[in-house]
C-alpha cells in the first residue's frame, strides 16, 4: 500500500489490484493525503475534473473516506475536506459535458448524492465503507466534527452548483435539509438537537441568503411557509386523533377561495389546543418533538429571509393565497417552546422588515391571547410573540403608539392576578405577564415613566417582605406552587433586570432604593432554597437556578454601593456556583476567552470565531455547550437587544449561563470587597482547585481563572489595588501555579492575570519579582508546558506595564524569548515564545529599536525554516514582523545602509508570508505590506500588492478578506487611480483566460455568488465594472460590521479621487447598484459643477430610488433629488437663454414626489418629501404657474391633513412620528412663505417699468416664461389664515419644550398642538428641525399685517381644524377664554414668544446647529424690527434690547461666519433704530406739550451726569457689540489686541465682506449719539470719533479705480452726522464738545499726512472729511489757527498732485468750502487758495490735458474762479474776471492747431469757448472792459467763434431731412428709458 502515498493518485496501480481492493488503495491515499490535506486540496480539486471515477464508480468510497478524514480534524482541513467532498458531489450530479461525452459515464441522481451527504451529517466517519443505510443503522453518538464538516460541504455543494440550479431544485433540497433535523439521530439529546439546527440554519442561510435573487428568495420562502403548513398539518392531525393527514388535506384543498389555507390552519390547530385537555396523543409525541426543530429552522430562516428582503418582502405578507403572517402565527400554539419561540422571532423579523405592520401584529396578538386564553399554548405562544415585536421595536425609528404600552400592561397584570385561577395555567400566565412586562422595559423611559409606580408595587408585591413570610411560605408551599413561585420571581427580576438596563434615565436614587426591597428579599430567599428543593424534589433546581441567574443579571447593572450590605452572602453564593460546590456535573463558564487579550486568539483557538462558519465551528470547542445557544434557554432574549455578530439571540444553557452570570457579577463587586475577604477567598479558591482531581479539578480551575480575571479586570477599570502583600502573595501563588497547568488555555488565562495582576500592583519590586520568577523557570525547565506558560507570561507583563514599567527587563526577556523561538524540537514553545516577543515588540515601541535587527533575523531564518505545516508558527512570526515595522516606523522610508537592509529584510519576510497557504498568516502578510505602505509607500509595490488584494476578496476565509479590505482601504486614501488600475490589470487578465464571465452582473446576488467557489480557487473576481463593482457586490453579500464599514470607507475614498476623471463610470455603476439593488444599497451622489453633463442620469437615479419599494433607499433618493434642486437650480439653459436647466425635468420631479403623499408612506418619509416639495417651489425653477400648482397642492393636501388630524385607532406609529409629519408639512409652507416673500420684496423694490403697448411684440420678450413676481405669493396667501394659527402654536409648543427641566411643572398636562405628552422626548428633536422657518415665517406675517390681525379674525378663516389644534391657545391664562384678550394683549404675547424662542436659541446655540437656524432666527427678528408695532414695543421696555444685545454678542463670540455677523448688525440697527424712534417721539410730546418746565435736553442715557451703567445702557451694550465686530476685523484698534505677544501687525486690506461690516458698524455708532443726553453724548463720543477716525485712517487707502470703500463712506456720514449735532448748543456741553470736534479734526489732518511705512491714504477721502468738518462745525471751533493752516497744507497738497483725480476733487471740494454761507470761515481759504488755483489754471495752456481725468480736473478748477468771480463784489469785478478771461482764451485753438490736437484738447477747446460765451453776457460791462484792455484776446476769440459758427452750418448741410414716421421710432426708443 506503499504505492497510494502519493499526492496524486497512482491509477497504474489502482489498475492493477483486484476489484475488492480497490476501495482500501483508495481510502490509504486518502488518509495519507488527510496529513497534507490543506496544501493537497488544489491538487485534489484539479484531481476531480479528470479522474471520473471519483464522482461515478467509487463516489461512495470517496464520501465515506472524506467523513473518515473529518474525525477530530482541525478547522483547516474541515475546510479543504468539505471543498473537496462538496466539489466531487456536485461534479456527480453535474458533470462538464465534455466530459461525460467524452467517456460513457453513468451520473449520479440527485437523491443518491443527498442520501450520501444526509449519511455523514447523521452518522459520521465510523463504520467503514458501509452503505449509507446500514451505517444508519449503527447506533453510537454522531461525531461532531463530521457533522460541521458535511455542513460546509452541503454549502460547497449547492454554491458549485449555482443560484439557478438551487431556485430550481429548492424544494426538494429544503425537503431534504429539514428532514436531517427532524431525524432520531439529529436530535438524541436537547444540546445535539441544537447542533443540528444551527448546522441546518448555516446551509440555509449560505446557500439562499447568498445565491438567489430577490424574485427566487420570495419564491423561497414560499417554499419554507409549504414546508411549515406540512408539518402543522401533522400536528393538528396528532393533537384531533381523528383526522387522518389525507382527510386534512382534503379539508384544505377545500377551503373557500375567501378564507386562505392559513387561516384555516390557525383556526384549526386554536381548536385542537383549546379542545386538548387529556394531553398529547402517546403514539404522535415523538413526531411533534421532531416537528419542533424543523419548525425552527424553517422559521429562522424565514426570519432571515424577510429581514434582508426587507419591504420587497411586503406580497408575502399580502397576498392571502401565500399567508405569510397566519402561518407562522399557527405555529405560536405548537406544544414545543422552542417552535413557539422560533415563530415569535419571525413575526418579529417581519415587523422589523415591514414597520406599519408592527401594530397591527401587536393588537393581533392581543385580540388572540384574549380569545384563547385558556390554553398554555397559546397564553405562552401570543406572549413571546408580543414581546418579541416589542423588542424589535427599537429598529423601527417610527416606534409604536404610546397607547400599546398601556394596552400591554393591562395584559400582564390580567395574566399575573389570574394566574392562580386555573393551576393547568398558572406557570404560563406567570411566566407569560413577567415576560411582556420585560419587554415593555426595552420601549424605554418615555413609555416606562408612566406605569413605574405599578412597576415597583408588582416588584414589591412578588418577593416576601420578611424573614417569616419566608418561613410561613416554605411551610405551607407543596411543589407545584413553589416552581410557579419561583418562575415568577424569577420573571420580576428579569424585568427589573430590563428596566435597569433600559432606562437609566429613571434610575433616581429613591427608585433604586425602591428595587433594592425585593432585591434584598430575593438574596435572602437564596439560602433557603436548597431546603426547599430537598423537600420537594430535584426537578426545582431549574427553577432556583433561573432564579439565580435573573438576581446576579440585575446586581451587575446596579451600582455595588447600593448592596454593600449583603456582599458577604453573596458572595458565598457566587464562589459556590463557580467553584461547582453544589454542581455535580463539570460545567465551566464561556467567558474565559472572552476575558483574555484579544491578541492571544492565536493560541486560543478564539480566532474561529471570525470566520464564516462561526455559527457552526462554536460548537467544537472545549468549554461547556459551546455553541448550543438558542432561544429555548432564555424566553427573555426574545426581546432583547441582539448581540453584534449575531442573525439570531442564542443563549447558552441555563447551566452555563448562570456560571457567566456568577463570574461577572463577582468581576464588579470584588473591587468594594475588603482585603481579608479578598485573601479568604484566594485561598479558598486555592483549596477548591487542589481538592477537586481529574476532569473535574479542570473545570473548577478554568471558572476561577475567569473569575479572578472578570475580578483584575474589575480592578484595572475601577482604578483599584490588589491589596496587601498576602492578599498578592495568594494571588501569585495561584496563578503561577497554573502556568505549568498542562491545558493550554489555562496557561494562557495564567499569563493574562498575571500581566492584568502586575498592571493593578503596579511596583517596579512586585514586576521584577514576578519577571525573575519566570526567568528562572525558563532558564532552567526543559518541559514545553512550562517554557510556553512562562514565556507568555513575560509577554504579558510587558504588555500590561508597557515598555517603560519594564524598560530593565527587556534585554533578558528578549534574549530569552529569541533563544527559545529557535528551538525547532518543539513547534508549541516556538508558537508561545514569538507570540510573547510580538506582544514585548508592541508594547516597547522606540525602546525596541535596538534589538530590532537580531529578532528580524530571526524571523526571516524560521520563516524559511519552519515547515509550512505548523502553521502557527508563522503566524506569530507574521505578527513580529508587523510589530517589528510599527516600531522601526518612518524611519523606513531612510536611505542608510542599516535602514535599507531592515527594509528589504521586512519586504522579503512580507513575501514569503504571502506565499503561505494558511490564510491567517496570508492576513499577517497582508497586514504587514499595510503597514510598510503607511511608512515607506515608495517602496511598497502596488503592481503585485492590488492583484492579490482583489483575488483575496473573494476568499472563504473572513479573516484573509478583511486584512485585504482594510488593505484597500488605506490605499485607495493615497493611491486610488493607481489601485483601480492594477485592479483592471487583472480583469483584463482575466478576460483572456477566460471570457465566459463576461457578461455577468456583479449586482444581482444570485448571479455574482453562482460561480463564487469557482472565481476563489480561479483567482478571477474582477469584471469591466473593476474593483468597485466587486467592492458593491460585496456589500450585498458580507454581513461583518468592520468589513461592510471598510468598504463603504473604501469606495468613499474611490468616489472622491476619481469621479471627476470617471465620472459616466460612476454614474453607470450606481445606476446598475439601483437597478439590482435589493434595498439595502444607499445612493450615492457626489454633486459637481461636472455632474450637469450627466444630470439627466442623476435625476434618472434619484427617481428610480425615490420611488423604490424600500424606506431607506427612498430616503436617500429624496435627499439625493433635493441635492440636486438646490446645486442645478441656477445653472442656465445653454440652448435657451433665459430658462434653467432643470426646467425640462419637472415631470420627473413632480413624479418622484407624487408617491410619498399617498396613505400609507410613512411619516419619515412624507416629511422628507415635504421637504423637497418647499426646495422645489422655492427654487424658482418652475415658470409656469399651473406646472407650480402640481406640487403646490402635494402640500395642500398635506395641510389639509395636518388640520384634520389622524385618529388615534387608525395610528400605526409613535404619536412623535404624526408630529414629525405634521412640523414638517409646516415647516415645508414656512420655507415657502418665505421664498415668496423675498420675492415680492425684491419686486417692489425695483424700479417699475414704464407701461408698455400690450399688441407690441417686442413687450414679451424674454419675460414669456417669468412668473409674476406675486404669483407665489398668491398660492400661499388662501391657507395664510390657517398656516398663521398653526405656526403660531408650533412656536408655543417649542417655546414650553426647550423651557429648562425645573419648570417642567409648566408643560400643559395634554401635551400641546402638535404632541403628546407621552412623546415629549422624540417631539422635541422634531421641534429643533423645524422651529426656524416657521419663526421666521412668523415674523414675515406679523409684519405684512402689522399686528392687526387678531385670533379670532384668523380662527373664523379655518374650518376643521383638529380639536388639540384649535383648542391651543396662546394666552397664558389656562382659565381664559380664547376671545377675552385684546388685541394688543394678543400682540405682546406673540412678541414675548418670538423673543423669548430667539433669545432662547441665540443664547446657545449647539455647536452642531446648522447655520441655516441662526440666520434663519436673525432674519426673523430683522423682519419683526421693521414693524413699528415691535420697535415701540422693544423700546418701550429697554431691557429687552439690551438682553437682546447681550445675546447678540455672545452669539458672535461662538460663531464666525460673515453672515452671520451682518446679519447680526442689521438686528443691531434696528434695535438702535427703534430707540430713536422712541426717543424722538417721546422730545416731540415734550416738546409740544411743556416745553419750559421739562426741556428735552435731559432725555436720552446718560441723563445729567452722562454715566452709563452696564447691563442696563442699550448704548453700553450696543458698542460693546459694536466694538467685538471691528476689533475681529481690524485687531489693532484696540490696544490689548495689538500689545499681545501673539498678535502679527499686518496691515491687509479688508475683503469685501469685511469691510460691508465694519462700514455697517460705523453707521449704528454715529446713531448713537443721538440716544443720549448731552452729557451722555460727551461720554461716547470720545470713543466714537476715535474709533472713525482711525478706520478712516485705516480704510481710506489709495486704489488704482479710485474707488471709495464702504467703511470710508460710513465714516464720512458719521463724521457729517455727529459733526451737525444738535446737543452743541448747550452751554454744559459747549467747551467740551469743541474739544472733541478740535482733536478729531487735528487727528484726521495728522492721519492725511503721508508716512513712509504704511500705504498710502487716500487724499481725496481724507479731504472730504476736512471739508466736512468745514462744512459743518462752526468757525469758533475750528477757526483755530493751527487747525485752519493744517487744512490749507493739505488743500495746497491736493491741488499739487500729480493725479489729476485728486486735483479734480480738491476743485470740488474747494469750491463748497469757497461758497460756506460763513465768510469768516471761509475767506481765509480764498485769500490762500485761490492764487494756487490761478496759477495752476494758467499752466495748463503749456500743458494741455491727454486725457478725460485731466480735463476733468482744469473744467472743475474754471469752475472754482467763475465761483469767486460770482462771491467777488462788483468793484472788483473787472480784476477777476481779468484772471478767468485770459485763462479761457488761452485755452482755445486756432483752426489748424484744431485740426491736430488730441480730444481732450478740443473738448477743453469748446468748454472754454462757451464758457466765454455765458460769461460775457452775465457780466457785460466788466468783460467788455477785460477785453478792451487786451485786443489780442478779442482777435483770438472771434476766430474761434467764427470757426465755431462755420462747423456748425457744415454740420446741419451734412444731416439728412428728418423721416416722415420719425416722431413714433424717436418716441419707442424714449420709452426704453
Amino acid at each position: 500500500m506503499e504505492l497510494a502515498h502519493s499526492l496524486l493518485l497512482n491509477e497504474e496501480a489502482l489498475a492493477q489490484i483486484t476489484e475488492a481492493k480497490r476501495p482500501v488503495f483508495i481510502f490509504e491515499w486518502l488518509r495519507f493525503l488527510d496529513k497534507v490535506l490543506v496544501a493537497a486540496n488544489k491538487c485534489l480539486l484539479e484531481l476531480q475534473n479528470e479522474a471520473v471515477f471519483m464522482w461515478t464508480a467509487e463516489l461512495e468510497n470517496i464520501a465515506t473516506l472524506c467523513f473518515k478524514a473529518l474525525e477530530n480534524s482541525n478547522y483547516g482541513v474541515r475546510v479543504a475536506v468539505s471543498k473537496l467532498l462538496g466539489t466531487v458531489m456536485a461534479t456527480a450530479l453535474m458533470p462538464k459535458q465534455a466530459t461525460v461525452m467524452r467517456q460513457n459515464v453513468k451520473r449520479a441522481t440527485f437523491d443518491e448524492v443527498l442520501e450520501l451527504m444526509a449519511t455523514g451529517f447523521l452518522r459520521g466517519g465510523s463504520g467503514f465503507l458501509k452503505s449509507g443505510g446500514e451505517m444508519l443503522k449503527v447506533g453510537g453518538s454522531v461525531n461532531r466534527e463530521v457533522r460541521v464538516g458535511v455542513t460546509q460541504a452541503y454549502v460547497v455543494f449547492v454554491t458549485t452548483l449555482g443560484g439557478q440550479w438551487l431556485e430550481r431544485s429548492f424544494a426538494t433540497f429544503l425537503s431534504h435539509v429539514l428532514d436531517l433535523v427532524s431525524h432520531p439521530r439529529a436530535t438524541q439529546t436537547h444540546v445535539e438537537a441544537v447542533y443540528s439546527r444551527r448546522c441546518v440554519s448555516f446551509i440555509l442561510r449560505a446557500t439562499v441568503g447568498s445565491l438567489l435573487g430577490e424574485k427566487a428568495q420570495i419564491a423561497a420562502a414560499k417554499e419554507i411557509c409549504q414546508a411549515i403548513v406540512k408539518y402543522i398539518s401533522t400536528m393538528i392531525e396528532i393533537k384531533k386523533c381523528g383526522e387522518g393527514p389525507a382527510k386534512l388535506m382534503r379539508n384544505l384543498r377545500n377551503v373557500a377561495v375567501s378564507r386562505s389555507k392559513a387561516t384555516f390552519l390557525t383556526d384549526a390547530l386554536s381548536e385542537a389546543v383549546v379542545n386538548d385537555t387529556s394531553g398529547e396523543n402517546k403514539s404522535g409525541a415523538a413526531d411533534i418533538a421532531a416537528s419542533q426543530h424543523v419548525m425552527v429552522c424553517a422559521l429562522q430562516e424565514l426570519g432571515s429571509l424577510v429581514q434582508s428582503l426587507n419591504a420587497t418582502a411586503s406580497p408575502l405578507i399580502q397576498e392571502a393565497s401565500i399567508g405569510l403572517l397566519e402561518i407562522v402565527t399557527s405555529v405560536l400554539l405548537h406544544p414545543s417552546m422552542a417552535a413557539r419561540l422560533a415563530a415569535a422571532w419571525c413575526l418579529r423579523c417581519v415587523a422589523v422588515a415591514l414597520p406599519f405592520q408592527l401594530t397591527p401584529f401587536l393588537d393581533r396578538c392581543a385580540e388572540r391571547l384574549n380569545n384563547l386564553k385558556t390554553s398554555p399554548e397559546a397564553v405562552s405562544g401570543y406572549s413571546f410573540a408580543m414581546a418579541a415585536l416589542l423588542g424589535g421595536v427599537h429598529q423601527c425609528p417610527l416606534g409604536i403608539p404610546h397607547a400599546k404600552g398601556k394596552m400591554v400592561v393591562s395584559i400582564a397584570e390580567d395574566l399575573l392576578r389570574t394566574a392562580a385561577q386555573n393551576s393547568r395555567l398558572s406557570l404560563q400566565r406567570t411566566q407569560a405577564g413577567w415576560l411582556l412586562l420585560g419587554a415593555l422595559m426595552t420601549l424605554g423611559p418615555s413609555v416606562v415613566r408612566y406605569h413605574l409606580p405599578k412597576m415597583l408595587l408588582l416588584w414589591r408585591n412578588v418577593f416576601p417582605r420578611s424573614l417569616k413570610e419566608l418561613e410561613a411560605e416554605k411551610a405551607r408551599g407543596d411543589s407545584f406552587t413553589w416552581q410557579v413561585t419561583l418562575e415568577g420571581r424569577a420573571g420580576a427580576l428579569c424585568a427589573m433586570r430590563s428596566f435597569v438596563a433600559h432606562c437609566p434615565e429613571l434610575l433616581t436614587e429613591d427608585v433604586i432604593r425602591k428595587l433594592m426591597t425585593p432585591i434584598e428579599c430575593a438574596m435572602t430567599m437564596m439560602s433557603h432554597i436548597p431546603s426547599v428543593i430537598k423537600a420537594h424534589g430535584a426537578h426545582l433546581k431549574a427553577s432556583a437556578a433561573m432564579v439565580r441567574l435573573r438576581l446576579y443579571d440585575i446586581l451587575a447593572l446596579l451600582p455595588p454601593k447600593t448592596y454593600e450590605g449583603s456582599f458577604n452572602a453573596l458572595l458565598r453564593e457566587l464562589v459556590a456556583e463557580f467553584t461547582l460546590t453544589d454542581n455535580s456535573a463539570n460545567t465551566t463558564t464561556s467567558l474565559l476567552r472572552s476575558l483574555c487579550h484579544y491578541d492571544d486568539s492565536v493560541l486560543l483557538g478564539s480566532w474561529l470565531q471570525e470566520t464564516d462558519h462561526k455559527s457552526i465551528e462554536d460548537q467544537l470547542q472545549p468549554n461547556s455547550a459551546s455553541g448550543s445557544g438558542a432561544l429555548e434557554h432564555d424566553p427573555s432574549s426574545i426581546y432583547l437587544r441582539i448581540p453584534a455578530g449575531e442573525a439570531v439571540p442564542g443563549p447558552l444553557p441555563l447551566g452555563v449561563s448562570v456560571i457567566d452570570a456568577s463570574v461577572a457579577l463577582f468581576g464588579v463587586v470584588f473591587p468594594h470587597v475588603s482585603y481579608k475577604h479578598r485573601l479568604q477567598m484566594l485561598d479558598h479558591f486555592a483549596e477548591c482547585v487542589k481538592q477537586a482531581k481529574g476532569v473535574r479539578q479542570q473545570a473548577v480551575q478554568l471558572n476561577i481563572f475567569t473569575a479572578v480575571l472578570s475580578a483584575l479586570k474589575g480592578l484595572a477599570e475601577n482604578k483599584s489595588t490588589l491589596g496587601p502583600e498576602e492578599v498578592r502573595k495568594s494571588a501569585l501563588t495561584l496563578v503561577m501555579g497554573a502556568l505549568d497547568n498542562p491545558n493550554p488555555i489555562l496557561r494562557c488565562a495564567a499569563g493574562e492575570a498575571l500581566g492584568r495582576m502586575a498592571q493593578v500592583v503596579g511596583e517596579a519590586t512586585f514586576i521584577a519579582r514576578m519577571a525573575q520568577y519566570s526567568f528562572d523557570k525558563l532558564k532552567s525547565a526543559r518541559d514545553v508546558v512550562s517554557r510556553t506558560g512562562h514565556s507568555l507570561a513575560l509577554g504579558c507583563l510587558h504588555r500590561y506595564v508597557g515598555g517603560i514599567g519594564s524598560g530593565q527587563h527587556l534585554k533578558t526577556s528578549v534574549s530569552i524569548l529569541l533563544a527559545l523561538a529557535q528551538d525547532g524540537t518543539s513547534p508549541e514553545v516556538q508558537t508561545w515564545s514569538l507570540h510573547s516577543l510580538a506582544l514585548i515588540v508592541d508594547s516597547s515601541g522606540p525602546m525596541y529599536r535596538g534589538y530590532v535587527e537580531p529578532t528580524l533575523s530571526l524571523v526571516l531564518t524560521l520563516l524559511l525554516t519552519v515547515p509550512p505545516s505548523h502553521t502557527e508558527v508563522h503566524q506569530c512570526l507574521g505578527r513580529c514582523l508587523g510589530a517589528i515595522i510599527t516600531t522601526v516606523g518612518p524611519e523606513l522610508q531612510g536611505n542608510g545602509a542599516t535602514i535599507s537592509t531592515i527594509r528589504s529584510s521586512c519586504l522579503v519576510g512580507c513575501a514569503i508570508t504571502q506565499d503561505h497557504s494558511d490564510s491567517l498568516v496570508q492576513a499577517a502578510a497582508i497586514s504587514c505590506l499595510q503597514q510598510l505602505h503607511m511608512f515607506a509607500p515608495r517602496h511598497v509595490n502596488l503592481s503585485s500588492l492590488v492583484p492579490s488584494l482583489c483575488v483575496h476578496l473573494c476568499s472563504s476565509h473572513l479573516l484573509l478578506r478583511r486584512a485585504a479590505v482594510a488593505c484597500l482601504r488605506q490605499l485607495a486614501q493615497r493611491e486610488a487611480a493607481e489601485v483601480c488600475e492594477y485592479a483592471m490589470s487583472l480583469a483584463k487578465n482575466a478576460g483572456d483566460k477566460e471570457s465566459s464571465g463576461a457578461n455577468v452582473n456583479p449586482f444581482a446576488p444570485g448571479v455574482c455568488s453562482r460561480s463564487d467557489i469557482h472565481c476563489r480557487h480561479q483567482g478571477v473576481n474582477i469584471t469591466e465594472t473593476g474593483l468597485e463593482g466587486l467592492l458593491f457586490g460585496m456589500l450585498d453579500r458580507e454581513t461583518d460590521r468592520k468589513l461592510c464599514s471598510d468598504i463603504h470607507d473604501t469606495l468613499g475614498h474611490m468616489l472622491s479621487s476619481l469621479a471627476v476623471e470617471k465620472l459616466s463610470h460612476w454614474l453607470m455603476l450606481c445606476k446598475d447598484v439601483l437597478a439590482a439593488s435589493s434595498g439595502t444599497c444607499v445612493l450615492l451622489v457626489f454633486l459637481d459643477d461636472l455632474l450637469v453633463l450627466h444630470l439627466s442620469d442623476l435625476i434618472r437615479m434619484a427617481f428610480m430610488a425615490a420611488t423604490d419599494h424600500s424606506n431607506q433607499l427612498r430616503m436617500a433618493g429624496l435627499q439625493a433629488l433635493e441635492d440636486i434642486i438646490k446645486k442645478f437650480a441656477s445653472v442656465p439653459e445653454p440652448e435657451f437663454p433665459g430658462h434653467v436647466i432643470l426646467e425640462q425635468y419637472q415631470a420627473n420631479v413632480g413624479a418622484a414626489l407624487r408617491p410619498a403623499f399617498s396613505q400609507d408612506t410613512p411619516s419619515d418619509i412624507i416629511a422628507k418629501a415635504c421637504q423637497v416639495c418647499s426646495t422645489w417651489i422655492g427654487s424658482g425653477v418652475v415658470s409656469d404657474l399651473n406646472d407650480l400648482r402640481r406640487v403646490h397642492n402635494l402640500l395642500v393636501s398635506s395641510l389639509d391633513k395636518v388640520q384634520a388630524g389622524k385618529g388615534s385607532s387608525s395610528q400605526l406609529y409613535r404619536e412623535s412620528a404624526t408630529t414629525m409629519e405634521k412640523l414638517a408639512v409646516l415647516k415645508a409652507w414656512a420655507e415657502v412663505y418665505v421664498v415668496a416673500m423675498n420675492i415680492k420684496k425684491e419686486a417692489e423694490s425695483k424700479p417699475k417699468r414704464t407701461i408698455k403697448n400690450t399688441d407690441d411684440e417686442d413687450d414679451d420678450y424674454g419675460t414669456i416664461d417669468e412668473l409674476p413676481p406675486d404669483s407665489l405669493i398668491t398660492l400661499v396667501q388662501p391657507e395664510l389664515p390657517t398656516l398663521s394659527r398653526l405656526w403660531l402654536a408650533a412656536l408655543k409648543d417649542y417655546a414650553l419644550l426647550t423651557l429648562p427641566a425645573e419648570f417642567a411643572s409648566q408643560l400643559p398636562p395634554d401635551g400641546g398642538a402638535f404632541y403628546t405628552p407621552e412623546t415629549i422626548d422624540t417631539a422635541r428633536l422634531h421641534y429643533r428641525n423645524s422651529w426656524a422657518p416657521i419663526l421666521h415665517a412668523v415674523a414675515l406675517w406679523l409684519n405684512s399685517t402689522g399686528f392687526t390681525c387678531s385670533e379670532s379674525t384668523e380662527a373664523a378663516a379655518i374650518s376643521g381644524l383638529q380639536k388639540r389644534s384649535t383648542s391651543v391657545n396662546l394666552n397664558q391664562a389656562s382659565g381664559a377664554a380664547g376671545g377675552t384678550k385684546s388685541l394688543p394683549e394678543i400682540n405682546k404675547d406673540r412678541m414675548h414668544l418670538i423673543l423669548g424662542v430667539s433669545i432662547q436659541f441665540l443664547c446657545s446655540p449647539r455647536p452642531e446647529e446648522p447655520i441655516e437656524h441662526v440666520t434663519a432666527c436673525l432674519q426673523a427678528l430683522h423682519t419683526l424690527l421693521d414693524s413699528p408695532y415691535a420697535r415701540s414695543h422693544i423700546a418701550e421696555d429697554q431691557l429687552i434690547g439690551v438682553e437682546l444685545l447681550s445675546v447678540l454678542h455672545r452669539l458672535l463670540l461662538t460663531w464666525n461666519p460673515s453672515s452671520v455677523q451682518l446679519l447680526v448688525t442689521g438686528v443691531v440697527q434696528q434695535i438702535v433704530r427703534a430707540a430713536q424712534d422712541y426717543l424722538q417721539e417721546k422730545r416731540n410730546t415734550l416738546n409740544e406739550d411743556d416745553m419750559e418746565k421739562e426741556p428735552c435736553a435731559v432725555l436720552g442715557e446718560g441723563g445729567d451726569s452722562g454715566g452709563l451703567i452696564p447691563g442696563k445702557s442699550l448704548v453700553f451694550a450696543t458698542m460693546e457689540l459694536l466694538m467685538f465686530i471691528l476689533v475681529r476685523h481690524m485687531p489693532h484698534l484696540s490696544t490689548k489686541m495689538s500689545d499681545s505677544p501673539s498678535h502679527i501687525a499686518t496691515k491687509t486690506r479688508l475683503s469685501e465682506e469685511s469691510a460691508r461690516l465694519v462700514a455697517a458698524t460705523v453707521t449704528i455708532l454715529s446713531d448713537l449719539p443721538s440716544l443720549c443726553s448731552p452729557a451722555g453724548c460727551m461720554t461716547i463720543l470720545p470713543t466714537i470719533l476715535f474709533l472713525i477716525a482711525r478706520i478712516l485712517k485705516d480704510t481710506a487707502i489709495k486704489s488704482a479705480d479710485n474707488q471709495v470703500p464702504p467703511p470710508v463712506s460710513a465714516a464720512l456720514q458719521g463724521i457729517k452726522s455727529i459733526v451737525t449735532l444738535s446737543m452743541a448748543k448747550t452751554e454744559e456741553t459747549q467747551k467740551q464738545w469743541t474739544a472733541l470736534i478740535r482733536s478729531t479734526l487735528a487727528c484726521i489732518l495728522e492721519y492725511s499726512q503721508p508716512e513712509d511705512s504704511v500705504p498710502t491714504p487716500d487724499e481725496v477721502s481724507m479731504l472730504t472729511a476736512i471739508a466736512l468738518f468745514l462744512w459743518s462745525a462752526s468757525s469758533e471751533i475750528i477757526g483755530v489757527q493751527s487747525l485752519q493752516n493744517g487744512c490749507m497744507n493739505r488743500f495746497k497738497n491736493a491741488l499739487n498732485s500729480c493725479d489729476p483725480w485728486v486735483q479734480a476733487k480738491c476743485y470740488q471740494l474747494l469750491l463748497s468750502v469757497f461758497q460756506h454761507s460763513n465768510r469768516a470761515l471761509s475767506t481765509p481759504y480764498i485769500h490762500s487758495l485761490a492764487p494756487i488755483v490761478v496759477e495752476k489754471l494758467k499752466a495748463v495752456e503749456r500743458n494741455r490735458p491727454a486725457n478725460n481725468t485731466e480735463l476733468l480736473a482744469v473744467q472743475e478748477g474754471i469752475k472754482v474762479l467763475e465761483t469767486l468771480v460770482a462771491l467777488g463784489e462788483e468793484q472788483n469785478r473787472v480784476q477777476l474776471l481779468a484772471l478767468l478771461v485770459p485763462t479761457l482764451i488761452s485755452y482755445l485753438l486756432d483752426e489748424n492747431s484744431f485740426a491736430s490736437a488730441n480730444a481732450a484738447s478740443r473738448d477743453l477747446h469748446e468748454f472754454a469757448l462757451q464758457n466765454l460765451m455765458h460769461i460775457g453776457p452775465l457780466y457785460p460791462h466788466a468783460f467788455k472792459t477785460v477785453m478792451g484792455a487786451a485786443p489780442e484776446l478779442k482777435i483770438r476769440l472771434e476766430t474761434a467763434v467764427r470757426a465755431s459758427q462755420a462747423s456748425k452750418a457744415k454740420a446741419a448741410a451734412r444731416q439728412p431731412a428728418p423721416a416722415i414716421h420719425s416722431a413714433p421710432t424717436i418716441k419707442l426708443k424714449t420709452s426704453f428709458f
